[in-house]
Order: C-alpha cells, then structure tokens, then sequence
C-alpha cells in the first residue's frame, strides 16, 4: 500500500535515521483514480490529504499556502517496485508570485528563492501541465530558455545565474506556458498539489512507465503511492548539496561505498547529468579524475569529495549506509540533501545493477555472513547472467583501435553498432536487423524503449548516477556516460569529436568498463567468468532438482554446454549436421533418388559421416546422455527454391535442372509445419531412420572402446499415435539388434519419443506403454495448441500482448494454462503405466526461468536449452526448488 518509497522512508524513521516529515497517499487510491477516476478518489482521500497537510504545518511550524513563511512540498512517485526515473516528481510545491518573496525575506537568501521558484514553474509546467519538446530533434523548451539567458550572460553554469537572471526566467517560462498550454501557470498551492497528485497517478500509465513495466514483469494492477514531503533545500548556497549514493559499486559489486553529488542544487540535477557531478568519496573521486584525465590538483581545487569538503557530514552518510544495508541486507541506492550543514535521507531502494555485479554482492554478502545460501541463490535475476556470458572485446583488437572520446564507465560490457540519435529509430533499425549504439546528450526516460534495443547507449552529459547510467546498469546494457568531448547535433543527425564528424549510420564501439568510445568495429572474445560465478553454480546444484541438459548439435556446441555444467545433451537435432559441405549433396542425392536402392545408396554416403558427428558427441560427454532426435524437417528444406540455386545444384550433381525443379514441386507444402515431417518421413522412408539408427549405435560402441560409459537416447519426432511410435521403434530396434550381431556385442539404450502434438499428450499414458522417455517439444506443442505458426505469429501478437490477451509471448515463455495444462496431463498419464518414465523438455522454454520454474512444479526430470542458457536454467531450477509451493 505505502509502495517502494513511502515503506522505506517510515523505515529509516524507525531506525533514527533524519527524514523530511511526510505522508503517503497508499496505491489503492491509484487504483481507484484508475477504475473510478479523478471525482471519485478526490472523495475518497480529500480529508485525508488535507490532515496530512495539517500534520506537516506542525510538524515544520509553517503554513501551507502562507506568503510570508510557506510550507513548501515535494510530491514523487513510489511503486511497490523501483522503476527509477519512470515517473513523476515535483518539487518546492506551493511556491508562487507572493510566497517567493516571503521565502527569500526569511532565508535571507533571494537567490536561493527565485532558484527554487524557477525550478518548480519549470517542473510543473512539464510534468503537470504536459509542456513538452514540440519535435524529437528538438530539446526541452525550458532548457533552451536557460541556454539563451545563460549566453547573453556570457556564463556557462545555472549556478553563474543570479536573483535577477531567475527572475527573468520565471517569467519567460510562464509566458512560455501561456502561449503554448493555453492557461495560466497556477498560483494556489491546493490547486498546484492535486495537479501534482493526479499527474503522479497518471504517470504510473504514462508511456515509459508501461514499458519499463513490460519490460521488468511489474503487474500494471499494482500503482503507485504518492508520497508528500516537507521540503529541505539543497540549493540554499555553498554549504548545501544534493547526491546519490550506493553502498556497493552498482556496475562491478565491488564493497565501496560510492556515490555523486552537487553542491547548491537539487535532486534532480544530478540524475539529469546537466552538471558533471562530484565524487562522495576519496577513493571514488581519485578514481574518476584518472578517468577523466583530472590531475590532483585540479580534482582537489574544483572537483572535491564531500569526504573533503565536508568531513562530518560524509561520516554521518556513511554511518546510515551501512546501517541501512544491514538493515536490509541487500545494496543501497540512496538519494541525500545537505541543507545548510545538516543532512536529510530522502530514499532508500535496493539498488539496480548489472548481472556481474548481482553475482559478486550475493556470493560477497554470503561470505559476510549478511545472508544464506538460498537468499543468494534469489538474489540473481536468472536472465541476468546472460551479461556475464556475452562476448568481451578481444584484447589484441582493442590495442589497434582508435579511441575518439572518453566517458564515464557507467555499465559495464562491449557494444559494437551504429550511430542512431533517437529512441523510436533505435526500435526500427533493430527491427530491420541491424545493431545500434544510441547517442544522446543525455538520456531521458521517453529514451526507454530504444534504450532496451540498443547494444550500448552513449551520453555526452551526466555522471554514473544520471538516468542512463542507473537505467542501463538495470537492464545490463554497456554504458559510457558523460563523454564530455562528443558534441550531439540531433537536427544535423552527428556526433562530433573535435574535428571529427561522425553520422548516422556510422560504426563506433563502446568499452563500459572502462569509459572509451572507439570508432569502427572491434572483434570479440568470449568472457571471462568470475570465481564468484563459479561458487554460484556450485551452489545451484546443491538446491536444484531439475537437470539441465543442452540442445547440441555439434562437439563444438556440446563441449561448451559441458562447460557451463550441463548434464547431458537433451537434444541433437541431426538435420543440421545435413547442410555441411559434401553432405547436403548426399542428402540431396537422396531426395532426388527415383527408387529405395537409389536412397539407400545416397545414405551410405551420410552414414560415416553422421557416426563421426555422434562419436565427437559422445566423447565430449562422456559419461552423460546425449539424446538424438531423428531426421525432423520435411525434405524439401534441404532443396534450393530460388531458380539461381537449382542452376548450381543441377550442374554439381549432374543432373537435369527439369528434375529438380518437378521434385521441388513435388515436395511442396501448403502447411509444412504440419506436413511429411518427423516420424512419418521414417515410416515412408524407414531406410532413413535405419541409417541413422546404425551410426548411433556404431558410434556408441565405437566410443566404448575409449572407456567411456556412453548413455545414448534415440527419440522419434513428432509421434500422434501409438502405431506410429511402434512403427519407428521396430526398425529402430531391429538395426540395433543387427549392428549388435555384426559386432558381437550389445550395449543399452533408451528409446523414447517428443510429446509435441496435443493428441500425443492426450494418450501419453499408451504411449508410455512403448516408449522409455517422454521429451516434450514444447515449440511445436504451443504451435499446434494455439493454433498459432511461430513464423506468422509477430503479426498479431505484439498487438495481443498491448491488449492484455496474453501475459507472455508463448514462444518464450510457456503458456502454462493451455499447453502447460497439456505437459501436466501427459507427465501424469505417461508415470500412470510407467513409474520411471524420464520425462524432459527441450523446446526453447527449457531456457526460460519462468517455465522452468513451472517444468520443476510439472515433476519433469530435465530441461534442455541452448548451452549458453544452461548458466540460466541452472539458477532458475535452484530458485523454483527453494520457493515455497
């Protein structure tokens, strides 16, 4: 009910720790205003805020709305989740043309009042009033007011502004407003605080915040609170800032306390990246400046530590940083203001941070003794490690490459793509295939959804804790921010760097770890993984109970899934091995063949050949399963359609292009999805099913001989009936028992089938009578339920998704009422005949933690995905065991 924000702000008063007096209105009543509307809530909460109000007058011994001493407020967003920058703030609330006067006769400070009037009319007339950039190539219309007042002034800083510059801004932002809103800039406080109220509730369905909600799974039923405040000032003159800080490093874990602030400002400036911050640390600062190529003495004369400038202070932020991370056992995102020496807690959140970092705090923090082995495991986002696996530029490039500007390491990773200025075109070229490093200023959140596609994202303003550092280190995007040499021009579309002009479309790579932006593409390696990730795994088999098996097709394939702990091959799809070098003419030689002596003799082509593949597979697992799934795909995907190609296949094979063309005719399908493909290509053709029946087994003893225990699983495809599944398994068995006759020996072997069409899971358990394993191919299984093609489905299903039809794409994650329903029934009636039956998943969801927290619940044995998400199924098994059913 209180949300993020408002629990966390009751909790540091509970802890002693000093916060601005406050109330939150609870998310039911942003719920309410989105069912019932304005009119509705307004009765449901009006008494409720105006107690509140009354509260805070007491509490601060001013008068809401009083000219000559205001109560001055602030008004944020506070989801049950952090969604940082998502929605809406206002601050210095109920400020107006006579309370400004007061405010500067009772600070003493004119300044400072006409500086926080500015900043609240600027606010407002954003958030409130809905004045906004009339183009994408244009820049935020009160930011180019300040731009002008600041160069007839012959100054380059907001702070270089006096009383009298704020002055004239206020008045020219209020003109601006009344030419392009149409109405006055409002001068009663009450109007001015429902205004903020119902623009905070209706921020929580703005644009961005639905996406970040996409994009994180946040429910949208849940809203947000409202969090009222009594305003401290971070703006009142030299011995007053404002900052962000982090109990751990955000983008690495490293355990160092670290964080940005700005001395006579206010909050948001530093998130803006408008100024380039100061470092809270020592440490943090010496750390920046050799970044930054900032000798000492300059770094000590302008860009002090608060550890430097305020030594007090800094040890009282340190002391509620450590308090609050071992209150909450978990690393800290907090956001401070020093109001004349003394300093306010605003907020604490668990920090957003990348996947590399998630993994070095949770095994960090166990080793601490701060949490157990189950919260770490829960600690990492599954889909997280994903970062830690991607490719890290290769070091001998990197030595060659031109570096052209320098930033702030604000996300760690290497992104490679091409210049791209705005967020709507960063989604388009993606869509078109190509990969993009977005280039701004500096990033807004209206920037989400382009932010989410990009490899990389590249500011020219803001520091690590602006809002494209905190945003990409959350989605673990590589980062360089504040790289104060690039000059962005979005009307002329270019990046400049000194004489140097860089377009749209032009190719420039990142370095997140360390800051430096490149020009051109750099080639990559793989990763290098942490000591702390390998703990992490280790402790992933301690609690999962699923086994996770890798899709493999080659030794290559099945020697990385080993690697990354995988516990045997739960699919090899031998079609693929078909379209390498000399054997796609083979297998072509074989569809072209007019009779069964012409099929067969193309196929003891392809028999030493796909015996060599299984025999690479079987020595490279060793003692583990490896699952080989029969020939699947109809016959005509291994033929040319274009005429072009049938040229070139006629004059390789010698044989007349007529031919090829009747035979392409002939195999052509109006539904191939559904058409001459799996088990019924081997109960046409049952010659090819006993080719690839010998090169299993031959491959399994010959592998033997090396003393491996080799555990090899036959497994026919696309089975709908029991006769079918009898069909295969006859030839099967019978070319097993005759290789075993010709070699004078025998070895075991499973024999099992894919649950992938609906009526095979309707009779799992007749069929569980035959078949040893089940291994459900939950691709084709959502294809045939839904009656969806997985080719034609991006039509529709964005749209399906916006609507609220379906919660989840059902090709990435399982529809577990539907098809789920379907494996639920078939575990049930396949262990009905057959106790022992294994029973396993190895379409795409094997990969997908939310299925496989749902195959862990099924009962299934095992989940086969890709081998670079066996990382990511291991960490998702170990989760789903340890939450409570």
């Amino acid at each position: 009910m209180l949300g993020g924000k408002g629990a966390n702000l009751a909790e540091m008063c509970r802890l002693g720790i000093t916060v601005p007096s406050g109330f939150t209105i609870s998310t039911e009543a942003c719920t309410a205003f989105t069912e019932q509307g304005r009119e509705a809530v307004l009765t449901l909460i009006q008494d409720e805020v105006l107690a509140g109000v009354k509260f805070l007058e007491a509490e601060m011994g001013k008068q809401f709305g009083n000219a000559n001493d205001p109560l001055l407020l602030s008004v944020r967003s506070g989801a049950r989740a952090s969604m940082p920058g998502m929605m809406d703030t206002i601050l210095n609330l109920g400020l107006n043309d006579e309370a400004v006067v007061g405010l500067a006769r009772k600070s003493n400070n004119e300044r400072f009042a006409w500086d926080s009037y500015r900043r609240f009319v600027q606010m407002y007339g954003d958030v409130v009033m809905g004045l906004k950039p009339v183009s994408k190539e244009d820049h935020d219309p009160f930011e180019v007011i300040i731009d002008m007042v600041k160069d007839k002034k012959g100054v380059k800083l907001d702070t270089d502004l006096d009383a009298a510059d704020l002055k004239e801004l206020v008045q020219r932002f209020k003109s601006l407003i009344r030419a392009r809103i149409g109405r006055d800039f409002p001068t009663d406080p009450w109007e001015q605080l429902w205004g903020a109220v119902w623009a905070v509730f209706e921020s929580w369905n703005n644009e961005r915040a639905c996406v970040y909600r996409e994009l994180n799974d946040i429910p949208a039923s849940w809203g947000t609170a409202v969090n009222v405040q009594a305003m401290v000032f971070g703006n009142l003159g030299d011995n007053s800032a404002t900052g962000v800080a982090f109990s751990r490093d955000a983008g690495t874990g490293e355990d160092l306390f670290n964080g940005e602030f700005l001395v006579n400002a206010q909050g948001e400036d530093v998130v803006a990246g408008i100024r380039t911050p100061q470092q809270v640390s020592l440490v943090g600062s010496r750390r920046w400046a050799e970044l930054a190529l900032v000798s000492e003495e300059e770094r000590k004369a302008h860009y002090a530590s608060l550890e430097e400038l305020m030594p007090d202070i800094y040890q009282q932020l340190l002391h509620a940083e450590t308090t609050l991370e071992n209150h909450f056992s978990d690393m800290q995102d907090m956001e401070f203001t020093i109001q004349e020496g003394k300093l306010w807690m605003l907020q604490t959140r668990n920090g957003k941070r990348t996947g590399a970092a998630m993994v070095r705090i949770a095994m960090e923090m166990l080793k601490q003794g701060m949490i157990d082995e189950k919260t770490a495991l829960q600690r990492v986002g599954p889909d997280r490690l994903n970062e830690l696996l991607h490719p890290i530029f290769d070091p001998r490039a990197l030595k060659a490459a031109s570096a052209i500007a320098r930033g702030l390491p604000a996300s760690p990773g290497a992104a490679t793509g091409q210049i791209v200025f705005f967020a709507d075109e960063a989604e388009t070229w993606v869509k078109a295939g190509k990969d993009v490093i977005l280039v701004r200023q500096e990033t807004s959140p209206e920037d989400l959804r382009g932010m989410s596609v990009a490899k990389g994202i590249l500011t020219a303003r803001g520091g690590m804790t602006s809002h494209a550092a905190v945003v990409a280190r959350g989605m673990g995007k590589c980062c360089v921010s504040g790289a104060g040499a690039v000059h962005v021009d979005l009307k002329a579309r270019t990046m400049t760097v000194g004489d140097s002009v860089y377009n749209e479309g032009d190719w420039i790579s990142l370095n997140g770890s360390t800051g430096e932006v490149y020009v051109g593409k750099i080639d990559t390696k793989d990763a290098e993984l942490s000591g702390d990730f390998g703990a992490l795994m280790a402790l992933t088999d301690k609690y999962k109970r699923l086994e996770i098996r890798a899709n493999a097709d080659s030794p290559a394939d099945a020697k990385v899934a080993h690697a990354f702990g995988a516990t045997g091959i739960g699919l090899c799809r031998t079609e693929h091995m078909f379209f390498e070098g000399e054997r796609i003419l083979a297998v072509r030689e074989m569809i072209l063949a007019d009779n069964e002596t012409g099929r067969r003799k193309a196929l003891a082509k392809l028999l030493p050949m796909q015996r060599g593949d299984f025999e690479g597979l079987f020595r490279e697992m060793h003692d583990l399963p490896v699952t080989i799934r029969l020939l699947d795909p109809p016959l005509h995907e291994f033929l040319p359609h274009d005429d072009a190609n049938q040229r070139v296949m006629a004059a390789e094979m010698k044989v007349p292009l007529g031919k090829i063309k009747m035979r392409v005719e002939e195999l052509h399908e109006f539904n191939p999805m559904m058409g001459h493909r799996g088990c019924r290509l081997g109960i046409s053709y049952p010659e090819i099913t006993e080719m690839q029946t010998r090169a299993v087994i031959e491959a399994a003893l010959n592998v033997r001989t090396l003393g491996i225990h080799v555990k090899a699983e036959i497994m026919v495809p696309l089975v709908g009936t029991v006769r079918e599944f009898n069909a295969q398994a006859d030839v099967i068995r019978r070319t097993a028992a005759t290789v075993f006759a010709e070699r004078s020996e025998t070895l075991d072997y499973l024999l099992g089938t894919m649950i992938e069409t609906p009526r095979a899971a309707l009779i799992a358990d007749s069929i569980g009578k035959q078949a040893e394993f089940f291994s459900f191919g939950t691709n084709d299984l959502t294809q045939m339920t839904l009656g969806f093609s997985r080719d034609d489905a991006g039509k529709f299903l964005p749209d399906y998704l916006k609507r609220g039809i379906y919660e989840h794409d059902p090709f990435r994650s399982i529809d577990q009422k539907g098809v789920g329903a379907l494996v639920q029934m078939a575990v049930e009636k396949g262990r009905s005949v057959r106790p022992d039956i294994e029973v396993g998943v190895c379409g795409e969801h094997g990969g997908d933690p939310a299925s496989v927290a749902f195959f862990h619940r099924a009962g299934l044995d095992y989940v086969s995905c890709s081998p670079y998400r066996v990382p990511i199924a291991r960490l998702a098994a170990a989760q789903a065991a340890i939450e409570p059913a």
